[in-house]
């Protein structure tokens, strides 16, 4: 490793970082270097910039491992110790350099840092703090950082870490526990969401502290985040469902970001053998939004998966799958309905649903003037009630899903 030049490591360790999906810079305190002072801004106008790994996942920041060495060996990460990948390493004062390099050639707005675990938790995480420490302090970067902390390490680099991130994020790994103890056995599910207790606790004490003194300092104030691999285990889209929302609740998380699990050179035999199908992982995304965004409980959107499987389904979308089970309340009445119901009908997004409030207000709507507010008309026509429509036809009609999923089209090789 000590004989690879930066940009041999930069070339290693992006690459061993796109596995980790955890990389938003919403929520952050707004800085910027227009008053000629220091460096860096997180308000970049059209935001973070973004780069697409081979595998089409986004990835945004200056988004790097400070190593992909690790003493541990999970079954599920190609950067394991006994995994057959090229080693790099970066030194503390070498991320701080590339991160000031690329933000003045207007390349990024940010970092995101991770790492395999070197010598001992508590020396990885004093390295990984050192480099958020720096940029702040020595080079007065004022961009966004988020860093992916360790469980294992002492609360009290945490605390370092929290003063100089934007975000910090604690991967809980796996859904369930016993997929954790099966494969990423040297990992403790209790001091995970021990260290995410310790982090929400942090949090809070420090927005306490700024309502009192506004020369506090901030701790995290893009709050924290976690991770979890899909796929990987036997868990059902329902457990990830009921696990995220456990998560939401219990520790305040700005996000839970999904992984869908990707193969690995000489992967374990407790491994499957195929990746689950992306669409897999957007639709628990789409899951989470309704959760985070349209109201529905946790149960209610496990409600909407296959009662025998656990799964929601992958041909549509999990809010109509969940209105198909539910046809006895509908259709809605666009003109009539509290914003809670016009949030449940299929197709209605959050912004369409404040347009609808706010122009009922003058007038009666038309569902020519619902149609504008969406991409498609179709979906919506059996669940909604407007001025010159009513589903009669629709509602009675017995089976519902063929008219109202998305048809399945060829797509063309010459477009």
């Amino acid at each position: 490793m000590a004989q690879l030049d930066v940009q041999s490591k930069l070339a290693i360790l992006a690459d061993a970082a796109k596995y980790d999906a955890s990389c938003a810079s919403s929520g952050s305190v707004k800085r910027s270097s227009r008053d000629s002072k220091g460096v860096g801004s997180t308000d970049g106008g059209m935001g973070i910039c973004h780069a697409y790994a081979p595998d089409g996942r986004c990835i945004s920041l200056l988004k790097i491992l400070l190593t992909n060495s690790c003493i541990f060996d999970c079954h599920y990460c190609i950067n394991r110790k006994s995994s057959n990948v090229r080693r790099a390493r970066f030194t503390a004062q070498e991320v701080v350099h590339l991160t000031l390099s690329f933000y003045k050639r207007n390349y990024i707005e940010g970092l995101f840092l991770s790492s395999g675990i070197i010598g001992s938790s508590n020396y990885t995480m004093e390295q990984m703090v050192e480099v958020a420490r720096s940029l702040r302090e020595d080079h007065d970067f004022r961009g966004y950082i988020h860093l992916k902390t360790i469980p294992d390490a002492d609360p009290a680099l945490v605390e370092q870490a929290g003063l100089h991130a934007d975000r910090l994020s604690i991967n809980v790994e796996l859904p369930t526990v016993s997929g954790l103890k099966r494969l990423a056995p040297e990992k403790s599910a209790v001091r995970i969401e021990d260290a995410m207790a310790e982090t929400k606790s942090s949090i809070i004490d420090a927005a306490d502290a700024r309502k009192k003194f506004k020369s506090a300092p901030r701790f995290a104030p893009a709050g924290q985040s976690t991770q979890m691999i899909v796929g990987a285990d036997a868990a059902t889209d329902g457990d990830i469902v009921l696990r995220a929302s456990t998560l939401y609740d219990s520790f305040d998380l700005r996000r839970v970001y999904y992984s869908a699990f990707s193969p690995i050179p000489d992967a374990s035999t407790v491994l499957p053998l195929q990746r689950p199908p992306l669409m897999r992982e957007h639709r628990l995304y789409q899951s989470d939004w309704l959760m985070r965004f349209y109201g529905y409980t946790s149960k209610e959107v496990v409600a909407a998966a296959d009662e025998t499987t656990g799964m929601l389904p992958l041909d549509i979308d999990p809010k109509l799958a969940w209105a198909l089970k539910h046809r006895e309340i509908f259709p809605v009445d666009v003109n009539r309905a509290p914003r809670e119901r016009l949030l449940r009908v299929p197709g209605l997004g959050v912004k369409a649903v404040t347009s609808i409030l706010a122009a009922r207000r003058w007038r009666r709507l038309h569902l020519a003037d619902v149609a504008r507010l969406t991409v498609s008309i179709t979906k919506l026509r059996p669940f909604l009630i407007a001025e010159d429509w009513r589903p009669v036809a629709l509602s009675d009609k017995a089976e519902l899903r063929p008219v109202v999923a998305p048809k399945v089209k060829q797509l063309e090789l010459f477009a």
